[in-house]
């Protein structure tokens, strides 16, 4: 599988049944495709949608019904369209449980870069959209990014470079490499993929981290379980 794929696997994963989830822009509205079994939630999309389901098979989506990047929709039953009023209302009000959004960079600090392109010298682009209210309302945010660029530097930053979308607001980072969570000390390892040892991510991450004593490899969902029932 891709790196989004793969991204967007283990970020379902941490999902809770019952909550209101947020999909954001980019890989994380794939993870409407990969909610385990079991957790039962209702996601909402900023562009004025509330309990969609995943993507449905070709020749039978509505052009009318997308998700925050204009893909096809399916709806569950009791679903709703609604205006961006009505959307961001959610949001603001602290209605939302998780968020699950694209970054360019995170930072130790839990801080999150994830709309300003840079296109010229002091200029920026796309425009910020509506992360900036997602990582103000809701109660749990989840960052998900390619853990370096095409160069190879790392992403996860000690200090983020570009300019912020929100301070300190980050709870889990989600990378291609390994998971995060933040706390009052800084970035905690609790998960990286297999074939990697803490050395080699330490030696791929800018950011200082310390080592989670029940540190696991990186966990991918129903994929993994039906793998292992098979063996059974």
């Amino acid at each position: 599988m891709d790196y989004r794929e793969m991204i967007a696997r283990r970020a379902a994963l941490e999902l809770n049944d019952g909550e209101v989830v947020n999909l954001g822009f980019g890989m994380p509205t794939a993870v409407a495709n990969y909610i385990p079994d079991g957790v039962d939630v209702i996601l909402q999309s900023e562009n004025g949608c509330l309990l969609f389901g995943p993507t449905p098979k070709r020749g039978q989506q509505d052009a009318d019904n997308g998700n925050a990047g204009g893909q096809p929709i399916s709806l569950q039953p009791g679903a709703a369209i609604f205006d961006l009023t009505t959307s961001f209302s959610i949001i603001r009000g602290g209605h939302v449980d998780t968020t699950i959004l694209g970054a360019l960079e995170v930072d130790q600090y839990g801080n999150i870069a994830n709309w300003a392109m840079p296109v010229a010298p002091g200029k920026y682009s796309p425009g910020m959209g509506g992360a900036m209210d997602l990582v103000g309302g809701a109660r749990k945010v989840v960052a998900t990014l390619q853990h370096n660029d095409k160069k190879g530097a790392s992403k996860v930053l000690k200090e983020c470079l570009l300019p912020l979308t929100g301070k300190g607001v980050v709870d889990i980072i989600i990378t291609d490499k390994a998971v995060f969570s933040v706390g009052p000390a800084g970035l905690i390892l609790r998960e990286m993929a297999a074939g990697f040892t803490v050395d080699d991510i330490r030696a791929l991450t800018e950011a200082e981290f310390t080592v989670a004593d029940d540190l696991t490899e990186y966990r991918l969902g129903f994929i993994q379980e039906a793998a292992a029932a098979k063996e059974q």
